[in-house]
């Protein structure tokens, strides 16, 4: 696993954010790097980046196993050396008026995809002697409203990750976690775009019962952007998660992440619950 030795990893949602950090600084350390994507455009531009880019759906289990295929005819039986597993959505809104089959799609794509994912590269995986790496949150810890639907599907990660690192070990693999805090991403503008599809179909009644916390969640939203940690500093995170001689399960990145993860531990539950709800307004 050091620097000057040839390795290969997979990478999925490479289009923007995390992804795309991940697979330009992988590349700089010499990685050769399969970028998972879904949009033309997005392969071509990973493609002038170093990477080779890879069509793949994290919802299409078909599509993964060609997909791992292809791998497998570029590396042989040298396998892959890292998967990263960063593909996700968040999908805002109060559960109880949050359409069942958004919420679903949700679970499909963090955490199912997840293990879609890892089905089809483990194979590859297990050739190289590599490393799982799986991007969940803050939020996979600590949950706040209007974004119980993304809650679920990180928490069900963290245990996803522990259960499978648990299983791999007696094989020579490891699974990782990298839990960020906010992160200056397109996640939150498809985010935002996805609320307000959904605030179009509330009846007025739900909108009297969450307008006020919908309201203040956006606004905090605004605010946290600007303050949010660079891509770059979780692809630094995956890099070690990857490369370190002695890995860890997690890697917490961002100061926020630290301070919430360290409340989320000391506080009682309702104390938790009075500081986020002053936050909702």
């Amino acid at each position: 696993m050091g620097s000057g030795s040839a390795r290969a990893a997979v990478v999925t949602g490479t289009s923007s954010g995390i992804g795309a950090a991940c697979v330009e600084l992988l590349v700089t350390r010499g990685w050769r790097v399969f970028a998972g994507v879904r949009k033309v455009e997005d392969a071509e531009r990973l493609a002038a980046a170093g990477a080779v880019p890879l069509s793949m759906d994290v919802t299409d289990g078909a599509g993964l196993a060609a997909a791992a295929a292809a791998v497998e005819e570029a590396v042989g039986a040298a396998g892959i050396q890292g998967l990263v597993n960063n593909a996700g959505v968040a999908v805002p809104g109060p559960l109880e008026l949050l359409p069942v089959e958004d919420f679903q799609r949700q679970l499909d794509i963090n955490l199912t995809g997840v293990l879609r994912c890892g089905q089809a590269f483990l194979p590859l995986l297990r050739a190289g002697r590599g490393r799982m790496v799986n991007i969940s949150s803050m939020a996979g810890r600590i949950a706040a409203p209007m974004l119980g639907a993304y809650h679920a599907s990180k928490w069900g990660l963290e245990g996803l990750s522990d259960s499978w690192r648990r299983e791999l070990i007696p094989q020579g693999l490891w699974v990782a976690l990298v839990e960020p805090g906010a992160v200056r991403s397109e996640i939150w503008d498809t985010a935002n775009a996805d609320a307000e599809r959904m605030l179009e179909g509330i009846p007025e009644a739900g909108k009297r019962l969450y307008g006020p916390m919908i309201d203040a969640s956006r606004t905090l939203v605004e605010q946290i952007v600007p303050r949010a940690i660079p891509a770059a500093a979780v692809a630094e995170a995956v890099l070690r998660a990857l490369e370190s001689p002695k890995p860890r399960t997690r890697y917490v990145v961002g100061r926020d992440a630290r301070w919430a993860l360290r409340a989320a531990r000391w506080l009682p539950d309702k104390w938790l619950d009075r500081l986020m709800l002053k936050r909702k307004g």
